[in-house]
This record gives structure tokens, C-alpha cells and sequence, in this order.
């Protein structure tokens, strides 16, 4: 079930709005980023890592394969449009200047955009809008971590681009005690139209709980990472489901506030996807099959912390749930 966001939430520090990137990231908001994101690399919040603003795209060189299978009317455009949420630190978040989209999904899409030697438009919007944003039209594709599931794989073409996995935070110290598998009877939130709102969670929900007499997992949904976090701060929930990079990342950048349970939820390979019977998902996928190729490809996992979570072959993906 879905909840509308409460308004009455209180106001997250500094560090904090530094570190989740919550400025800027307004649901249904397009921000136009060419290939040519500008800047260079900064430090970022209270104890953060590097802020890469940098366009890693710079230097490659389009894939002459992939470039040959690109519509007509595409390469005449000369612009690819991609659609993320950019609430989601590391993998995608507005830098500091609330200007850039920085992350490892807008360094992935850049690169594809490079590939096929067309410019990059990325258009901010909430994740659950996503999937009718692609059906109509309004984006060519989508680089937000998205796994694969029967439902989604009805209405959508997705190729496999790097591994996830999706974790549960609780505050630091774990005052409750909980771990992955006692969960029941908890609040646990979980992102709008996420797996974990609609797998990792109601799994766990079942075989942890209800099947063996024990109340359910309490999910509640929200709009993003960041709204989760800043309720698990104020106690208004008991733990965040979330795709573990995110969750990682948050516990890095506020030592002493978070902590990411192990072990995780789940593991998944995630997809960028398109719509379904898109013309441009042949050049997309040798796109990122040409990324996984190059050396560029270690390049964007390492700087965003994702270091042995890359893959060898961008498949077609098969249903993870």
C-alpha cells in the first residue's frame, strides 16, 4: 500500500541533507544534463566521499556496431532521453551545485550516450513514475537500478548492467536488536514501486512471519530513500528496506546514525530498461555491452564504491522474482 508523504516530518541536519542529496530531487521535475556534465571532482558532505562531478564520458569514443544500430530518427535527434529518480545516493543524486546529476546511473547513462555518440538528457522524476513515463514515450530509457521482475518484463525490455542487493538500516547500535529475519510486527519502509515494496519485503513478510503465526512486516511506503531515512531518524519507523548501495552510503556519510544489518535481503543482477519492442533496445544493449568492455566501466563502479559488482555480458534479463 502506498502512503502519501507526511509533511509533518521534521527537517534533517545539514550533514545529513548534505549526505542523502535531498535538495533538489522534486518529483515530476525534468533537469536537462547534456553528455557534458560540467565541474570536477569535489569533497562532499561532513565526512563524505569525493563528489564526482566529472563527465566520465569524456574521451570515449562512439561504438561504431552499436551507432549502426540506432533508429534513423534517433540518430537524427542526436539526443537519448533518460529518466532516474535522483534521490538515491550513490547510485543517483544531484551534486551539491543541485545543478549535476552525479552517481554511478547518470556516469552509466553518460556512457551510453558516448557509445552511441548522441548527447544526454536526464530527466528527474519519482521512481514509481517511471515505467508509464517509458510507455509513453516521454524517455527512451531508464538507468535506476531497476531488477527485473514478471510484471515488469510484460511492459518493458531490460538489459542487465551491474549486480545489487537490497538491505535493511536500522539506527546505529540497532537498539531494537533486529536483524533481517525479525522483522515482524515492525514499521519497515520501503521506496514507492521498489522490489522491496513489491517483493523483498512481502517474501519476508511470509515466510519470516505470517507462516509461522507471527504478525506481519508494517510496510510503509514513501517516495524516496531520503524520506525513509529522515523517519528512521525521528522513530516515526523501525528500519529501512532499500537497495544496499543507498544504505551503505548513508551509514558512510552520517557515522553513528545508521547501520546496514547483515546479511542482506537479497541479491540481484539490476537492468536498464526500455520500453517494450523498443527500436532502440538492440543499440542500447551493444551500448552497454561495448561499456562493459572497456576499462571505463571498473572506472564508474570504483569511484561510486561498487567495486565487485560488475558483470561480463549485458543480457536480456530473466525474472528475479
Amino acid at each position: 500500500m502506498r502512503v502519501s508523504r507526511n509533511l509533518s516530518v521534521p527537517i534533517v541536519t545539514t550533514a545529513m541533507a548534505l549526505a542523502l542529496a535531498a535538495c533538489g530531487a522534486s518529483g515530476g521535475a525534468d533537469t536537462a544534463q547534456n553528455a557534458g556534465a560540467k565541474g570536477t571532482t569535489q569533497g562532499g558532505g561532513s565526512g563524505s566521499s569525493a563528489e564526482h562531478t566529472d563527465d566520465i564520458s569524456v574521451g570515449v569514443k562512439p561504438d561504431a556496431k552499436a551507432v549502426a544500430l540506432l533508429p534513423a530518427a534517433v540518430k537524427s535527434k542526436g539526443t537519448l532521453s533518460v529518466a532516474m529518480d535522483l534521490s538515491s545516493p550513490p547510485t543517483s543524486f544531484m551534486a551539491s551545485d543541485n545543478k549535476t546529476a552525479i552517481g554511478f546511473n547518470p556516469d552509466f547513462s553518460r556512457l551510453i550516450a558516448a557509445k552511441l555518440g548522441l548527447k544526454l538528457k536526464v530527466n528527474n522524476i519519482k521512481f514509481d513514475t517511471i515505467i508509464t513515463g517509458l510507455q509513453a514515450n516521454r524517455y527512451d530509457f531508464t538507468a535506476s537500478t531497476m531488477g527485473a521482475t514478471r510484471d515488469r518484463l510484460k511492459v518493458l525490455d531490460m538489459v542487465d548492467y551491474f549486480k545489487a542487493g537490497t538491505g535493511v538500516s536500522v539506527p546505529y547500535g540497532n537498539p531494537q536488536k533486529l536483524t533481517t529475519h525479525t522483522l515482524c510486527g515492525h514499521r519497515v519502509a520501503v521506496q514507492s514501486g521498489s522490489t522491496g515494496e513489491l517483493q523483498w519485503l512481502p517474501l519476508r513478510s511470509k515466510e519470516d512471519c505470517t507462516s509461522k503465526g507471527k504478525p506481519a512486516i508494517k510496510a510503509v511506503s514513501l517516495p524516496s530513500v531520503n524520506d525513509a531515512l529522515t523517519q528512521l531518524v525521528s522513530k516515526r519507523i523501525d528500519a529501512v528496506m532499500y537497495d544496499f548501495t543507498g544504505l551503505q552510503w548513508a551509514a558512510t556519510q552520517q557515522p553513528k546514525t545508521f547501520e546496514v544489518l547483515k546479511p542482506l535481503v537479497a541479491t540481484k543482477t539490476v537492468t536498464v530498461a526500455l520500453k517494450k519492442d523498443s527500436a532502440l533496445t538492440p543499440a542500447v544493449k551493444a551500448a552497454i555491452q561495448s561499456i562493459i568492455d572497456d576499462p571505463k566501466y571498473a572506472e564508474a563502479l570504483g569511484r561510486w564504491g561498487f567495486q565487485g559488482l560488475g558483470i561480463k555480458t549485458a543480457a536480456m534479463a530473466v525474472p528475479q522474482d
